[in-house]
């Protein structure tokens, strides 16, 4: 890579088109996703239609879980560009998209004072393109704007490791400054994950130096108090408006239930997060091979050792804790990018001693992961859609033609001509799939599908749509916040009691509805249906909408 390109403001604009070109693509085309997307988005919605800006809730439910960032962030992003009324699920989105992109800008710009600028740019660029990062910055959800605090904290304390341990000069004061900057705005957003990322970090580095010295780099003295001033205010609120509930639930309830137990059914064994790699980090996982080659040969080297400390406790952690999300590993990723972006130069340079096991391993997973998404690609709009897929078929081309070159380049060890052709395989295939293959899945979309029947139907203002049997929050955002989830009974005797009013009723209680409004005296119109996959909970589902007409 030229050096044209990887100094100045250049790469900065070059990170920022391609975070532009792969994270927009789907935003507002694709549907808001059930559970916790939607979750978020409508809590969001509701603070701006109440006012209320220090406590989230879902309808009368209080949102106790994660801390207060994301929804400022939301409601910021809706207020500006939106309104609370509207549908359109961008605007929520957005704060993740801009998060994501901070990650990798920052990334390189602290990569390239640990490795250089070829490296971190490589780096950098790899990192915006894993499945992960792509999948999150399209969510509104908490874990890009949390990496691009992550980010911003390791890449200080990565800064003044090096200062400190081994060139032993003063330390910047804006590096200290950005990192307890960034610690308490990643407890605003996701609790202690920031915080926990950079102790495993200092305390890896300090037990393998036989050095803690270094620390007091940091300045705990002023930086804590830093910390404490932007996180602390809205958690003393929080718990004096809602009586210590809120620490209650979050610490006590979720933190803890993650820690020793596999919470909401989402328990897996140690491994799991290596048995995803291939696919989380795909594309760059075509490069993972000489990645682990080079961070064990050059493990003792400042940077490198500080990467792998960023990395392999955090790992090790999540691995060790019974709940398990694939998204929950997304912290430790910039250090793998960045690694991956060294081992690119060093092959470059004939630096880099090979394992031929392990880059054999590598290219045989990558290779399954392709095939796979290729496979997905065009099965997936069989299943969901009304029939093939244009897009689909398109994107399974570039996966396998363009795949299958990369495929054999990784064989060839041409890593410098993998890392720019990975990124393109990257764009290509998340582009054609966010903007156009998924969010034709219709059948997919039960919420989406149901709204617009809702819609053609028009319930009079003052009888909203009522829902039996099928409570996905992404209903709720898609119908709004009025929207109830009743019990058959209760909602025959709701549909009986307003004029217009009529009932969303799943194939599950269908029987049952229809029997309490019979018993009624009223007999139930249906006035249109739609069938699909309720993909929180893997059950084919049939909602139906009826109204009533005495008997």
């Amino acid at each position: 890579m030229s050096e044209a390109w990887s100094a100045g403001w250049r790469p900065f604009a070059l990170l920022a088109v391609l975070c532009l070109g792969l994270y927009l693509p789907g935003i507002a085309a694709l549907p808001p996703l059930d559970r916790d997307e939607a979750r978020f988005a409508q809590a969001t919605r509701q603070m701006l239609e109440t006012g209320d800006f220090l406590r989230a809730r879902f309808q009368d439910e209080a949102r106790n879980k994660k801390p207060i960032g994301i929804y400022w962030l939301q409601a910021a992003s809706v207020a500006v560009l939106s309104k609370a009324d509207s549908t359109a699920i961008w605007p929520y989105r957005l704060p993740s998209l801009l998060g994501a992109t901070a990650a990798v800008l920052l990334a390189f710009a602290f990569g390239r004072v640990l490795l250089g600028d070829e490296a971190a740019l490589i780096g950098a660029a790899l990192l915006a393109g894993t499945l992960s990062l792509v999948a999150e910055a399209h969510l509104a959800k908490t874990d890009a704007a949390l990496l691009a605090t992550v980010v911003m904290a390791q890449g200080a304390l990565g800064a003044l490791y090096r200062e400190e341990r081994f060139h032993a000069g003063s330390s910047r004061r804006r590096w200290v400054l950005l990192f307890w900057l960034a610690q308490g705005a990643g407890i605003l957003i996701k609790g202690p994950i920031t915080p926990l990322v950079s102790l495993l970090t200092a305390g890896t580095l300090s037990i393998a130096d036989r050095e803690a010295r270094w620390l007091r780099a940091l300045r705990p003295l002023w930086g804590v108090p830093l910390m404490l001033v932007i996180a602390a205010p809205w958690f003393i609120a929080i718990s004096v408006a809602t009586g210590g509930a809120y620490l209650g639930d979050a610490v006590g309830h979720d933190f803890m239930g993650k820690l020793f137990g596999a919470q909401e059914a989402h328990g897996a064994p140690p491994g799991y997060y290596l048995a995803l790699l291939a696919i989380t980090f795909w594309p760059a996982s075509l490069l993972l091979g000489p990645t682990f080659a080079w961070a064990w040969r050059d493990r003792a080297a400042s940077s490198t050792r500080f990467l792998i400390a960023w990395a392999v406790p955090f790992w090790i952690v999540l691995e060790l804790v019974p709940t398990k999300l694939p998204h929950y590993i997304l912290p430790a990723y910039p250090a793998l990018a960045l690694l991956a972006g060294r081992a690119v130069i060093a092959a470059r340079d004939g630096a880099l001693r090979r394992y031929r096991w392990l880059d054999v391993i590598t290219v045989a997973l990558w290779s399954v992961v392709t095939i796979g998404l290729a496979a997905a690609m065009i099965v997936l709009p069989l299943w969901y859609a009304p029939g093939l897929s244009i897009a689909g078929i398109v994107a399974a081309l570039v996966l396998l033609l363009l795949g299958g070159s990369l495929a054999a380049s990784a064989s060839w060890h041409r890593e410098t001509a993998l890392a720019a052709r990975s990124t393109v395989l990257a764009l290509l295939t998340f582009a054609l799939v966010f903007q156009f293959v998924a969010p034709a899945l219709d059948r997919l979309w039960l919420s989406r599908e149901a709204a617009r029947i809702v819609a053609t139907y028009r319930p009079p203002a003052d009888a909203p749509v009522v829902a039996v049997g099928y409570s996905e929050p992404s209903l709720v955002f898609w119908l709004g916040t009025r929207t109830r989830s009743l019990s058959a009974e209760q909602a025959a005797r709701y549909v009986t009691s307003a004029r217009g009013a009529a009932a969303l009723v799943s194939s599950d209680d269908d029987a049952a509805f229809r029997g309490a409004l019979k018993a009624l005296g009223w007999e139930a119109r249906r006035i249109d249906l739609v069938t699909g996959l309720d993909y929180s909970n893997g059950r084919q589902t049939t909602l139906t909408l009826y109204a009533g007409a005495p008997g």
